[in-house]
């Protein structure tokens, strides 16, 4: 196997060198050492004396240097069909539990506005109800609604014994206040996770959650059903969102992880993140974890979903993670691709905390 170089441009791109010093296109054209591309202009390359060209992320100072096997990729965490997975399994627990007590689990979500991307979501929250058995309720309100409106819908859920989860589609219009509706959402039908009973409960050694924030746990069961070890190993959350990376390192520490959180004020980032076993981006920043953030064999949760100009594709853009996919799989031993990584695996959760409500509501075991 023949050994190369390789240099992380600032376009998440990557430059091959083989030991004879020559730049490998991936069209087979050859360039001579001293000039790599990045985009339309050739730029000089620093010396190669040393045992590993430097590297520098884009939008930082930092510089390291990595030395990598071209040829090595990690292994696809494949959230697609650990979700298909996933639903298959509820499906016959939700056939079981109408077959034996004539129940079944219902999901209510409640969408106010018309934005694209939530009425998407919805849409597809919908279809993977119906994948399984289980029955949806929705409600679809105009921007302007009020908030005394949306409570009301929630408060009939509430009451409603068919119904076992409440999701109230996020973000709501600017003029409602979305701490208010959340906590109306009874604590037994908060399949989203997001009570701060629930939160405060996940924070808290010996107590237990009714439920877990759907994106964090699908992060988690990912690893175990890669049958990745948390145990013990060092965890990076890239992001402190109370909707993911704040729930996922709490779930980190639960198995007993030793975890740090890199966030938008922390000063050395690239360092800290280089150190962790595992590491779990949810930022909403295109390829912001680069290469030379990753320490070789370490495992990367992908949550991040990014639209990025590609003027190739029929719709105009590109969906891209957090992490620079062609550089990160290159260095880690496992990684989730985007798409088709934790995405599938937030819709899965939601219908696996529905069935268990709806289990514990009937006493189904």
């Amino acid at each position: 196997m023949n050994s190369a170089r390789m240099i992380f441009t600032s376009d998440c791109s990557t430059v091959s060198y083989s030991s004879s010093g020559t730049h490998l296109l991936s069209s087979g054209f050859v360039l001579p050492r001293r000039y790599y591309s990045t985009g339309f202009n050739p730029l000089p390359l620093p010396s190669l004396r040393t045992q590993s060209l430097p590297l520098r992320c884009s939008g930082s100072s930092f510089v390291s240097s990595v030395s990598v096997n071209p040829e090595a990729c990690a292994k696809v965490i494949d959230g697609k069909a650990t979700a298909k997975q996933i639903r298959e399994e509820i499906a016959i627990e939700v056939s079981r539990m109408m077959d034996a007590i004539g129940v079944v689990p219902g999901l209510a979500v409640i969408l106010v506005g018309d934005r694209k991307d939530s009425a998407t979501y919805v849409r597809n929250k919908k279809k993977a109800c119906e994948s399984v058995g289980i029955k949806s309720f929705e409600v679809n309100l105009p921007e302007n609604t009020q908030e005394e409106e949306v409570l009301k819908f929630i408060e009939g859920f509430n009451e409603d014994p068919a119904v076992h989860g409440i999701l109230v589609q996020l973000p709501l219009p600017s003029h409602m206040n979305e701490q208010s509706v959340l906590n109306a959402v009874s604590i037994e039908k908060d399949v989203d996770g997001f009570h701060p009973l629930n939160i405060g409960r996940l924070a808290m050694r010996g107590r237990e959650p009714s439920f877990v924030p759907c994106t964090p746990k699908g992060c988690i069961e990912l690893l175990h059903r890669y049958n990745i070890d948390i145990k013990g190993k060092r965890a990076v959350v890239i992001g402190r969102s109370n909707i993911v990376g704040m729930p996922a390192a709490l779930l980190l520490q639960r198995e007993d992880a030793t975890i740090t959180i890199v966030h938008s004020r922390t000063p050395n980032a690239e360092e800290i993140t280089r150190q962790a076993d595992i590491i779990i981006a949810a930022v909403g920043r295109a390829n912001m974890v680069r290469g030379s953030w990753v320490k070789p064999g370490a495992v990367i949760i992908d949550v991040g979903i990014n639209p990025v100009e590609d003027a190739k594709n029929s719709k105009g853009y590109k969906l891209v993670g957090d992490v620079c996919y062609d550089e990160a799989c290159k260095v880690a031993s496992a990684i989730t691709p985007v798409p088709g990584g934790v995405g599938p695996m937030t819709i899965a959760m939601l219908l696996s905390n529905t069935l268990t409500s709806a289990r514990r509501a009937h006493d189904f075991r």
